[in-house]
């Protein structure tokens, strides 16, 4: 059976092939930078709150390092859609142990799977995103205890909590042991590198404060703007135009909530392969047709609460 999304907008209704061809040029070389700036700007935070450590700068750090790690998850979404690199061999290796592991996530294959169904399905019954937008608009009361719980660590705890969970099940001690070890074994590794790290530099406990607080508080925090931003109180599920938004960000917003690109979801969702560097191209280019009033666009995050909250 059909769902409605499948009788609707397709991208050759707004971009001519050559537009289309453009925008799904992969670059290696931009895909690295990128990288390598992500992970650029979370060593340098660690270098400068480590040199200079007070409340001010600690703060500054958790929301800095809590963004990259969204920029990291943003990234391996680039690598899901296989757009960092062609090779497909090095964009998942790429995915899995620049990306992923040195946090919680893993090989990108589950995520490609789970992600792919929530394309062909945006804001339909069959959406395994849906959850995530369905409750919306909700009050202010219910999103403040949200932000609460997310920016006192309740929200991270609760969902790595049942993430190690799940690792450690198995029949006997041994399938348990050898499931987690698969599973997170080679992310501790990672963790107790960055820990030496730290050490090494006389200040080991900014381990935790620099790299598991950002994750566990300020990440969470901005996953949680992301998702009501992409999808939340939508103006028409079954046009492609309104059922994703785009939301234009301003530069300390790009900073510290939405990097990458993350903030054109509604271009991505007409040009699935489309590299995050392109987005900003295809936006353009929807702009330049005339198609402003007909696109669901909010202009910043409070715009976006404008609508999702009562």
């Amino acid at each position: 059976m059909q769902t409605a999304m499948q009788n609707v907008q397709r991208p050759g209704d707004y971009f001519s092939v050559s537009q289309l061809e453009s925008l799904r040029s992969i670059s290696s070389a931009r895909s690295t930078l990128a990288i390598l700036h992500c992970w650029g700007v979370i060593v340098a935070a660690w270098v400068v709150v480590s040199i200079w450590t007070n409340p001010l700068t600690l703060v500054l750090g958790v929301m800095v390092i809590g963004a990259r790690q969204l920029g990291l998850a943003v990234l391996n979404h680039d690598g899901a859609h296989g757009l960092l690199y062609e090779n497909r061999r090095l964009n998942d290796w790429v995915c899995e142990w620049v990306l992923s592991r040195p946090l919680t996530d893993e090989k990108v294959d589950n995520y490609r799977a789970y992600h792919l169904k929530h394309h062909a399905n945006t804001q339909q019954e069959d959406d395994p995103d849906l959850p995530l937008s369905k409750p919306f608009p909700i009050s202010k009361a219910s999103f403040r205890r949200k932000v609460i719980r997310d920016l006192t660590g309740q929200t991270g705890w609760d969902q790595y909590g049942r993430l190690f969970s799940a690792a450690f099940k198995g029949d006997t001690l041994r399938d348990r042991l050898g499931r987690s070890w698969r599973r997170l074994g080679p992310n501790l590794l990672i963790n107790v590198v960055f820990l030496g790290c730290f050490a090494a530099a006389g200040s080991w406990y900014l381990y935790f404060l620099l790299w598991w607080l950002p994750a566990l508080t300020w990440n969470r925090f901005i996953v949680r703007l992301r998702n009501i931003g992409e999808h939340a109180a939508v103006q028409d599920n079954d046009d492609r135009l309104r059922n994703t938004r785009t939301t234009l960000t301003s530069w300390w917003e790009r900073a510290l909530i939405a990097p990458y690109s993350v903030h054109y979801h509604l271009e991505h969702h007409l040009v699935v392969n489309c590299p995050h560097y392109r987005l900003a191209q295809a936006h353009s280019m929807l702009l330049a047709q005339g198609l402003r009033e007909q696109m669901e666009i909010r202009r910043g995050y409070r715009g976006v609460l404008d609508v999702a909250l009562y």
